[in-house]
């Protein structure tokens, strides 16, 4: 058994005088004041990549950078899914009792420190080194094809996929700490800059700076009670050449994994946070959760089924399509926000009942997945 003790996360946006370390930090010492813990008490260290500070030892330059000395340390590298590999990870060391207290920490200045070429460069190695990166596609790009396909098999209309985009501008407007706080509307999502047809400018997520962390401990640190209950991971493919063409996704078979070994069913969850680097990204986990039928995804959405209000509260910060994505640290965030609205601190963003939660990451072209469950305990 694990336990979240803290949480940590900086605002996002661009940063100026920021870099990966003075993020990283910053995050670090919320999240280990958040625990009632001192850095004495890190026995363990994780750390996921930075595209602008690519060091090969990334996670022993921040344990001497923050000034501790970790009986276990490395850093991980997934995409997008890094963020929840390590705290599942993080979960598992914890049982395994190779470390007490770990920080997971990621962040990243890839607004303020990194040209927009450089940052498209570095994200489109993701795509195969001879049969893919030569074409010159984009991470935009690939997700454009993936879109089409979805779109094609499933009756998906770029309206669907705007009303996700509206969805979390919606829920980021009440966070001080986001990117992009102004509503937008269906229109205006229509109406904005084509980027990888379908996906416009608004159906994609921002390059951010910032930060993000978290603490699990072997037993709780403070009143707050939230504990993992399960995890489960997949690895489908890496290079969207090689997606499979039938069978079950990778979100689809991490959930069934995640489900078994948490023992909850979908049903039971109150509240979720998944990961949307675009808005088509966002629909097909939703419906491969199992959150939503086939096709149904942005119905629920249009009927407030995902608002704060709503049935099943998503994204309650705005996600990485609002709040932003600073790499690692984005999809943390999603954990961050989880985390505080299963202790009723999320402010004007509480949801009525958060007690169980379900988390999902996505690397890669849908290429690499980990669902999480979390619990409140009484």
């Amino acid at each position: 058994m694990s336990y979240i003790t803290g949480v940590g996360l900086t605002r996002f946006g661009k940063i100026d005088g920021s870099t990966t370390l003075s993020l990283m930090r910053d995050a670090a010492e919320a999240a280990i004041a958040d625990a009632e813990l001192t850095r004495g008490d890190i026995d363990g260290l994780l750390c996921g990549y930075s595209t602008t500070m690519p060091h090969i030892m990334l996670a022993t330059v921040f344990a001497e950078h923050f000034g501790i000395r970790p009986s276990y340390c490395h850093a991980v590298q997934v995409g997008g899914a890094t963020g929840m590999a390590m705290a599942m990870l993080a979960h598992q060391l914890v049982e395994s009792g190779a470390a007490k207290n770990i920080l997971v920490v990621g962040g990243e200045n890839r607004l303020s420190g990194q040209s927009r070429d450089a940052s498209v460069q570095a994200l489109a190695q993701v795509g195969h080194p001879l049969y893919e990166v030569p074409l010159g596609p984009t991470i935009p790009a690939y997700y454009g094809l993936v879109a089409s396909r979805y779109m094609h098999d499933h009756g998906v209309t770029e309206e669907d996929l705007a009303e996700l985009a509206v969805l979390m501008r919606a829920h980021a407007v009440t966070h001080p700490g986001a990117q992009f706080r102004e509503p937008i509307s269906i229109a205006e999502v229509m109406a904005s800059k084509m980027i990888a047809s379908p996906l416009k400018l608004l159906d994609c997520c921002p390059v951010s700076d910032g930060g993000a962390a978290l603490v699990i401990s072997r037993g709780p640190t403070t009143a707050h009670r939230v504990k993992v209950r399960g995890c489960g991971q997949a690895h489908t493919h890496q290079h969207v050449t090689a997606m499979p063409a039938d069978g079950p996704s990778g979100a689809e078979q991490s959930i069934a994994r995640a489900k078994a070994a948490s023992g909850v069913a979908v049903a039971d969850v109150k509240y979720a946070a998944v990961y949307d680097s675009f808005t088509i990204t966002l629909l097909m986990l939703l419906e491969d959760l199992g959150l939503a039928p086939r096709g149904e995804a942005a119905a629920r959405a249009r009927d407030g089924y995902f608002s704060k209000s709503g049935a099943m509260p998503l994204n309650t910060h705005g996600g990485l399509l609002s709040y932003g994505h600073c790499g690692v640290g984005g999809a943390m965030a999603h954990l961050v926000e989880t985390h505080l609205q299963m202790t009723g601190r999320a402010g004007d963003r509480q949801v009525r009942d958060a007690s169980l939660a379900l988390l999902h990451g996505d690397g890669g072209v849908l290429s690499s997945h980990v669902s999480m469950v979390l619990e409140r305990e009484r």
